[in-house]
This record gives structure tokens, C-alpha cells and sequence, in this order.
């Protein structure tokens, strides 16, 4: 459940967040039992707060009466450095123009894959990645490239756990996937096939800085075009490399 649990002693600004935190990129908009329920605050003291919310911009109701982020929040949200974000976008655009596909970038947040940018067109195939979404590592091409450069200890630990499985094609057996990850590590890129979403696969390559994974490229087609993704693996190294160029060198 977002947003933690209900405690007693809680203060409005502990409320305040868990609120807005009950959002997220699987649930935009939510009714206000369903922002009790995943906030963990009692439904009259959201309907309370939540009209403070309201008035101040930070929320706002769908047509449909549900409730949503509001455009104070994204004025607000404009201000936090994105210095990563702000670096990479052009090799992004780069990559769509030279390739007409939906180009990504993501960095690792957890156990995760949080994506901060995204070029795409109306063509490309529909992809589930977004930005501000989170996805697992291990099913994506994204998330792959990162892992498989992530400390030795880190590897071990996530591989340990009960891992996700999106799809039938998902690579969910440590000893394989550990492999996966030494031939990512040895070629310099990652792919997928159907792994994350049914429909498509993806290639992607790791922004290495000073040998740190601070981010990854990714590129996605229609599964059926599966055999066009080794053409474009080396646009999407290329433009890492420039991404990490970049971060380097960059004041």
C-alpha cells in the first residue's frame, strides 16, 4: 500500500504526502476511497484535505469526478534539476530522427527502472514505458543494461529474490539470467523479446561514467520486426557514449 500505514500521532504534512503519494503512474486517478485505502489515511480526513488540495491546485477531478495531479504540482515538479534529462535529450531526438522509433532513457531507482525521458512518434509502436514510470529491471532492455553493470553485490542480491514475471518470455531463472547479463556486460548492449510486454522487444545500451551505470538508452519495435533490432544497436551505443561524453565534461 502507498503512502505507509495508519498511524496513530500522524502529522497533516506526513498526510499531505502519503496522499499525493497514493498517485503513480499505474493509478493517475483515483476516487477519494481509493486514496484512503492506498494512503492509509481514514476517508474523512481525506475528503477534508483533499478540498485543501483542490483549492490550492495540487489536485484536481477528471470529468468523471475522479481525482488526479493538479498543474501546480507539475509547475512545481518543472524546477527539480534535470541535468541528465537535459544532456541526453538531443542524442535522444537524434536517435528517433535517424531511426523513426521510440527512443527512451532511464535510470535505476531501487529495485527498479524509473523512466525520465522519452521521443517517440505516432507510428512507432505503443510502448508501456513513460516517463515518470517505474518498471523491473530484468524484463526490460533498460533495465538490463543497468543491472548488468551494477556492483557485484547488488547483481547477487537482486537475482536472489522472487523475480517478477510480466510475460511468458520473462527471464525469471537466476543462472540464465546472470548469463544474460555477463554477454550484456562482454557486447556493450542488452535486448528483449516480449519480455516486459507481449508484441515487443527492445535493445538498449548503458550510459557508463568512470564505469558507473547512470543511465540507459533503450529503443523498442513491434516483436515482428525483431530482426531490424541489430541495425540499431549502434546508434543507440553511439548516443550513449555521447550522453556519457557529455556527463563527463559537463561543468
Amino acid at each position: 500500500m502507498a503512502g505507509g500505514s495508519r498511524e496513530p500521532g500522524r502529522t497533516v504534512t506526513s498526510k499531505v504526502l502519503s496522499i499525493l503519494a497514493a498517485f503513480d503512474s499505474a493509478h493517475p486517478q483515483l476516487t477519494l476511497t481509493e486514496v484512503a485505502r492506498r494512503s492509509g489515511v481514514p476517508l474523512s480526513t481525506v475528503h477534508r484535505l483533499v478540498g485543501e488540495l483542490e483549492e490550492w491546485q495540487a489536485l484536481s477531478r477528471a470529468p468523471d469526478g475522479r481525482l488526479r495531479i493538479g498543474l501546480r504540482l507539475w509547475e512545481l515538479g518543472q524546477l527539480a534539476p534535470g541535468r541528465l534529462q537535459d544532456l541526453a535529450h538531443p542524442w535522444l531526438q537524434e536517435v528517433f530522427a535517424s531511426t523513426g522509433e521510440n527512443v527512451h532513457l532511464a535510470v535505476r531507482d531501487g529495485l527498479e527502472v524509473l523512466y525520465v525521458d522519452k521521443v517517440y512518434g505516432r507510428r512507432a509502436v505503443p510502448i508501456v514505458s513513460r516517463t515518470g514510470a517505474r518498471l523491473p529491471m530484468h524484463p526490460t532492455g533498460v533495465g538490463k543494461a543497468l543491472l548488468a553493470h551494477e556492483t557485484e553485490w547488488f547483481v547477487k542480491a537482486y537475482l536472489a529474490r522472487k523475480l517478477e514475471r510480466p510475460t511468458r518470455h520473462t527471464v525469471t531463472e537466476p543462472g540464465r539470467l546472470a548469463r544474460e547479463l555477463a554477454a550484456v556486460r562482454a557486447q556493450g548492449y542488452a535486448t528483449t523479446f516480449e519480455e516486459m510486454t507481449l508484441g515487443s522487444c527492445s535493445a538498449a545500451a548503458p550510459v557508463l561514467v568512470d564505469g558507473r551505470p547512470v543511465a540507459a538508452l533503450g529503443i523498442v519495435l513491434a516483436s515482428r520486426r525483431a530482426r531490424e533490432l541489430p541495425r540499431l544497436v549502434d546508434p543507440i551505443m553511439e548516443a550513449s557514449a555521447r550522453i556519457a561524453e557529455a556527463i563527463g565534461t559537463a561543468p
